[in-house]
């Protein structure tokens, strides 16, 4: 059975010093014979995901294989930091999740490793890093309420400076929430027409329009939006796409100036203990029938051919879908969420 923890930063600032400054010893046998090595049945997971997507599929691994799962389960940044801390004694084996403009950076941290599904996988996400296996494909979206949007029209990023609607915009701190960065990226790319630069005049009217807000993360915002506390929020589709199949009284919009639709990452920790189970543990959740999990369940679309998204989920031929540059986000994002930060304290 699986044992999900909350990660707290003091805990494990203590439980790295410990881990690395222990040293076990091996007992030698005089017998010229040793007996053979015992094949570990434990793995160890560093997790962002909220325990409702965690559960299902680490349970459906579980009664495969017999391999007992432990989840340490946080936030992207601090189990980042932990990562770095222990390289010298990984206490994790795998790194689940995390948005590629975050993870991509840290990249060194993580061992080269392909899938036996790669095969299956769209040409769009294939492991051409070496280390990078994606598991799933994630738009940003806007999920907006509506019993409260009334005759507010919402299509995109410019109906979101509607005088009505200050105030009543769920967005999280980006430099706190992979979708809010993720949409940070999103806007500017797409209101400055492919040149980022150009983007931050939007910026500054969304900025104003929310009126003094922002939360704390991402599960904040569409949960915000579902109980009516806000009537539009920036997401991950994911976010809002179980109130969709629930039947709750919101609604998905892709943005008509362009989305930006990305995968989530899974990686195998340099030197885990635990080798042999982590690869176990890519290639199933890889495999058709977890990825199946993850579309009837749990509402994402896969990364493979063989697997199409759900049925009340946007055909990603229906989309803008518009491209970032990885190498311009990459160096510039502490620059960008300064700079965030700088024109929302200003408001």
């Amino acid at each position: 059975m699986k044992k999900v923890l909350a990660l707290c930063l003091s805990v494990i600032t203590a439980a790295s010093l410990a881990a690395c400054g222990s040293k076990t010893e091996t007992p030698t046998t005089p017998s010229s014979t040793s007996a053979p090595a015992a094949v570990s049945k434990n793995l160890v997971i560093y997790c962002p995901h909220p325990l409702e997507f965690i559960n299902p599929l680490v349970s459906e691994f579980e009664t495969q294989t017999g391999i007992k799962v432990e989840v340490i389960a946080a936030g992207t940044g601090e189990l980042l930091k932990r990562v770095e801390s222990e390289k010298s004694n990984p206490l994790g084996d795998i790194f689940w999740g995390g948005s590629l403009s975050t993870m991509k950076p840290q990249m060194s941290l993580f061992e080269k490793y392909t899938s036996a599904n790669e095969g299956s996988v769209q040409e769009a996400f294939k492991n051409t890093e070496g280390s990078l296996t994606r598991f799933t494909d994630i738009p940003s979206v806007l999920m907006v309420n509506t019993d409260l949007v009334g005759s507010i029209e919402i299509k995109g990023y410019e109906d979101l400076l509607n005088p009505e609607l200050k105030g009543k915009i769920a967005f999280a701190d980006p430099s706190k929430s992979s979708s809010s960065y993720e949409h940070l990226i999103n806007m500017l790319y797409a209101m400055g027409k492919g040149d980022p630069d150009k983007g931050w005049e939007y910026v500054e009217k969304l900025a104003e329009n929310l009126d003094g807000k922002l939360l704390s993360g991402s599960s904040a915002v569409y949960k915000g939006v579902a109980d009516g506390e806000y009537v539009v929020g920036l997401t991950f589709e994911e976010g809002g796409a179980k109130y969709v199949k629930d039947g709750a009284p919101v609604e998905l919009v892709y943005m008509e100036e362009g989305v930006i639709s990305k995968p989530d990452g899974i990686y195998i920790i340099n030197g885990a203990k635990n080798m042999d189970n982590a690869k176990k543990f890519i290639d199933f959740i890889t495999g058709k029938e977890a990825q199946t999990i993850i579309v009837e369940q749990l509402n994402r679309r896969s990364v493979r051919t063989d697997v199409p998204a759900p049925e009340y989920l946007t055909k990603k031929e229906d989309i803008n879908i518009i491209f970032d540059e990885e190498a311009v986000v990459t160096a510039n994002k502490s620059v960008w969420l300064t700079k965030f930060n700088e024109i929302f304290i200003s408001k």
